[in-house]
């Protein structure tokens, strides 16, 4: 006799803090089983305007953060919806809330809402049926991605002059994830030896992404810095380079100019900054929304402009179908940047990061920079067999809890797994 599916019992939601101080949503999801998945959304601070809407309360507490309205939401209008459902049933759950929700955005009932159940009611199936979360998304799982760490901070995520955003790290040389784990701290200590003594102890503060945050101006003082660490460190040939310019925020539609690395900048300007940059770093590999979102021209232009450097989606897409698909058909991204709070579901993140495969562009999934120390992305990670996880820099637990997750991953598959290194842009 087959055995009845996991039915849900129960949602309960709690507003708790990230890793910057600011409320987010931790949801439960508990099962006929006995069994219970929770998960925590993350926030970001440079956010596109194609994103899911994430709901705050708009009062003086927490200065118009809080998440109370969500919260009601998830217990007035999603649990009654949801209780006596299939929690195997991802498909069908995150269809159900979209429905309820009933606009474009999800901005009736959040997507910060939408997403905490959608997260923790994957953790409770997979629990309730004693798998992991990747193997419970995915059969085939088996990839660890490249962590692409972000070791010098700048943009919205710092408090310095640097206007692109981060300056990352990819040890694509290393033979494991436990390799490169190693290989990114040892380079982050060699990293805060050559700022403290080139700009002093202040120079090691940090950034919202786990890096440091040091008192530069231009992009070139971050490559060098960071150059000249992986090569103290003795890794100059194990490692490539990800930039993350986040210039949605630094375009002025009323001049239709860039504020980039001390002046402004037009768009072919900024393409031209890109190619020298390339040039001057030949090791620059990935580049993440050199252009705003909306310029689609300028994209193509990157894209043309730097063949074989992965040209990531971010703003650009909102890990939105719609917009993963004008991407792609007007030939302006190489590869999808991955962020479930950005569409609000798993299923659509999903459906999203498989469908740029199918297109050849291989998938960077994405932490934010407001982060808990829930590491549920690195599971839909592995389950999405992705080339490359943007993961921050080793300094904090909200960033160790995804390297350690990793690496808990990498013992228990043993030899099936695969570390994706040098082939992290062909796993598409």
């Amino acid at each position: 006799m087959a055995m009845n599916a996991p039915t849900i019992t129960d949602i309960r939601a709690l507003e708790i803090i990230d890793n910057r101080g600011r409320p987010t949503i931790r949801a439960r999801v508990y099962v006929d089983t006995g069994h219970c998945g929770y998960a925590d959304v993350p926030c970001g601070s440079s956010t596109g305007s194609y994103e899911a809407f994430d709901l705050r309360d708009g009062e003086s507490r927490y200065s118009g953060r809080g998440v109370r309205r969500a919260i009601a939401n998830i217990h007035d209008v999603l649990r009654p919806a949801l209780l006596g459902q299939e929690v195997t049933a991802q498909r069908q759950l995150d269809h159900l809330m979209v429905e309820l929700d009933g606009t474009k955005n999800k901005s009736r009932l959040g997507g910060n809402a939408i997403l905490a159940i959608s997260m923790a009611a994957a953790q409770a199936a997979a629990a309730a049926l004693d798998m992991p979360l990747y193997r419970y998304l995915s059969a085939e799982g088996h990839v660890l991605a490249v962590p692409q760490a972000c070791l010098i901070n700048g943009g919205l995520h710092a408090g310095n002059d640097l206007d692109a955003q981060e300056f990352c790290i990819m040890p694509v040389g290393s033979p494991t994830m436990a390799e490169a784990t190693r290989l990114v701290c040892e380079v982050f200590d060699t990293l805060k030896v050559v700022l403290e003594k080139k700009h002093g102890k202040l120079s090691t503060n940090f950034g919202e992404d786990g890096g440091f945050a040091p008192p530069l101006r231009a992009s070139r003082q971050a490559m060098d810095l960071l150059s000249e660490a992986v090569e103290q460190a003795g890794y100059a040939d194990d490692v490539v380079y990800g930039l993350d310019i986040a210039a949605t925020p630094l375009y002025d539609r009323a001049s239709g100019t860039y504020r980039f690395d001390g002046r402004q900048r037009t768009s072919d300007e900024m393409v031209a900054v890109m190619e020298e940059l390339v040039l001057d770093y030949p090791k620059i590999v990935s580049i993440e929304d050199p252009m705003q979102q909306d310029d689609l021209e300028g994209w193509k232009a990157v894209v043309d402009a730097l063949p074989g450097v992965l040209i990531v989606g971010d703003d650009l897409t909102a890990t939105n179908m719609e917009r993963l698909r004008l991407a792609i058909g007007a030939g302006a991204m190489t590869a999808l940047l991955c962020k479930v709070n950005q569409i609000g579901t798993v299923t659509e993140a999903m459906d999203a990061a498989r469908f740029a495969q199918r297109h050849r562009c291989p998938v960077v999934m994405s932490v934010r920079s407001g982060e808990t120390e829930d590491d549920i992305l690195t599971d839909i990670s592995v389950a999405l067999n992705a080339g490359v996880f943007k993961i921050g820099g080793p300094r904090g637990s909200d960033r160790g809890a995804n390297f350690n997750r990793f690496l808990e991953i990498e013992a228990e598959l043993g030899p099936v797994a695969r570390y994706a290194g040098r082939d992290y842009a062909r796993l598409a």
